[in-house]
């Protein structure tokens, strides 16, 4: 079972109409998706997106108790407002987007996603498109591995990770999540501490199939214009890059007043305007750390569309 993070946090401050529309633009399992809907009235209305078909599949029944409240469509986020154009909806109360991967993607092997059960070596949201990461460690060159783990993993050891990819694909083709975990860990020496050695390499291999940061930064600027005056977005990041993308868009669309060398300001912004409702990010309690792990590294961040005074 996935459990949402922030999950009380993120509902305070997203839902501000309870008869409103909402978009929940990483439906997952319904984690998310049932709570607002049991914080709306009998009029609130949820979208639900997801780029995993299976998840789409899964929440038919999760989700059947609120009948027509709720409406679940197959795709990406990063496409929200065609997706939303497709049953009439062009205007929403809040966007909510909880990013990185559910917990069911990481427990099916089949997927790809963990290093922990072996298998395939697919790791795509979307398994109806795209490469796999099989694929990308057999076919890509040297210095892009190098540098997507460098980029995405944050990993020192990336050109030694990469030439180590390289060095063993040239045996026979790396096709399973186990074979690249010792590839890597071999590469960096071993195991030191509790954090496995390919932690860092899976993780940025997964954005880069998924292409997750450009779907990030697509998606933000697709939902702050359905928002209606005082719609909100709420925001859910786990990795250090997602979180500077998203801080650096609300801070694009923010007023910001500039003094002119003549005398005066201007106020200088990017359509639509928005409001920080969080100044700094929240982030989970040291309870629901204890709880639940992968609360750690969450930070989440709101604004409210306004009019410019």
């Amino acid at each position: 079972m996935h459990v949402p993070v922030l999950l009380n946090e993120t509902l305070d401050l997203l839902i501000t109409n309870p008869a409103g529309t909402y978009i929940d633009g990483t439906l997952g399992r319904g984690g998310h998706a049932i709570e607002i809907l049991k914080r709306l009235s009998s009029d609130g209305r949820l979208i639900g997106l997801d780029r995993d078909a299976e998840a789409i599949a899964q929440t038919a029944k999760t989700l059947s108790a609120f009948g027509n409240r709720v409406q679940r469509i197959h795709g990406n986020f990063a496409e929200m407002k065609e997706l939303c154009k497709t049953i009439g909806v062009t205007e929403v109360d809040g966007v909510i987007l909880d990013l990185g991967v559910s917990s069911p993607q990481l427990d099916v092997a089949e997927r790809g996603f963990s290093f922990g059960k072996d298998g395939p070596l697919d790791m795509r949201m979307d398994q109806t498109k795209g490469r796999t990461v099989a694929d990308w460690v057999n076919d890509e060159d040297e210095t892009i591995l190098a540098d997507v783990i460098y980029r995405f993993g944050e990993d020192r050891d990336s050109r030694r990770i990469a030439r180590a990819i390289v060095k063993a694909r040239e045996g026979q083709r790396i096709e399973r999540t186990l074979e690249l975990a010792e590839i890597v860990e071999r590469a960096k020496g071993g195991r030191r501490g509790p954090t496995h050695p390919a932690t860092k390499t899976f993780q940025a291999l997964r954005m880069a199939v998924n292409a997750e940061l450009e779907s990030l930064e697509t998606g933000l600027e697709a939902g702050l214009p359905m928002l209606c005056q005082g719609g909100r977005m709420a925001v859910i990041t786990f990795h250090s890059l997602e979180d500077r993308m998203v801080k650096e868009c609300f801070k694009r669309h923010t007023v910001k007043r500039e003094s002119l060398q003549q005398g005066g300001e201007k106020l200088v912004y990017e359509e639509p305007v928005v409001v920080r409702i969080t100044g700094k990010p929240v982030t989970a309690s040291k309870q629901e750390c204890s709880n639940n792990p992968r609360a750690r590294s969450a930070k989440l961040r709101v604004v409210e569309r306004k009019t410019v005074a």
